[in-house]
Formats: structure tokens, sequence, C-alpha cells
């Protein structure tokens, strides 16, 4: 089983900040999709790429991917960056 670790995003829809401290473990799909033949609906046998497992920190993910085996890969979070910039430069 494969797995990736990484941090949760901050949602696009909001400003807030919450749950964004949480680390995720996904596991990767180890099937490929195809399509239904009745309704077209995309779908696979493979039941591990719905199980989504939340941590308090980064150390406790990667402690329960080797516990169990399971081959995981840590993507870094991003720097991020602000634009400073006054209210009056959106009318330049």
């Amino acid at each position: 089983m494969a797995a990736r670790i990484y941090q949760r995003p901050q949602s696009a829809m909001q400003s807030g900040k919450a749950r964004t401290d949480e680390w995720i473990l996904e596991f990767e799909q180890s099937e490929a999709r195809k399509a239904d033949p009745l309704m077209g609906w995309t779908g696979s046998a493979d039941t591990q790429a719905q199980v989504q497992l939340s941590f308090p920190d980064k150390d406790a993910a990667k402690a329960y991917a080797e516990k169990y085996g399971i081959s995981a890969r840590v993507h870094s979070t991003p720097q991020k960056t602000l634009k400073i910039q006054a209210y009056a430069d959106n009318f330049r």
C-alpha cells in the first residue's frame, strides 16, 4: 500500500484557518478508474482510496505508517507568501 502524508490546506471558500494544523494520511489508488457502462459514472473497486486519516502532527502520521508497514511519502507544506499592497493600489 502506498500513501501520502500532507498538511490540510486552507479552504478556498472561507478565510478561516480551522483544521489547517492537521496532517492527513491518504491512500493512493491501486487500480485505474473506469466508467460504468450503464450510468457513465467513474469509479473503481479500490476502497482504500476513500480512506483519509487525520493526525495532530506529521510525526504521528509517519509513526502510524511505519507501524502498519505503509510506504508513505511526506509532502511538505509550501511557504506562504503575502502580497502586501494598499487598498489605493486597486485604483491605479
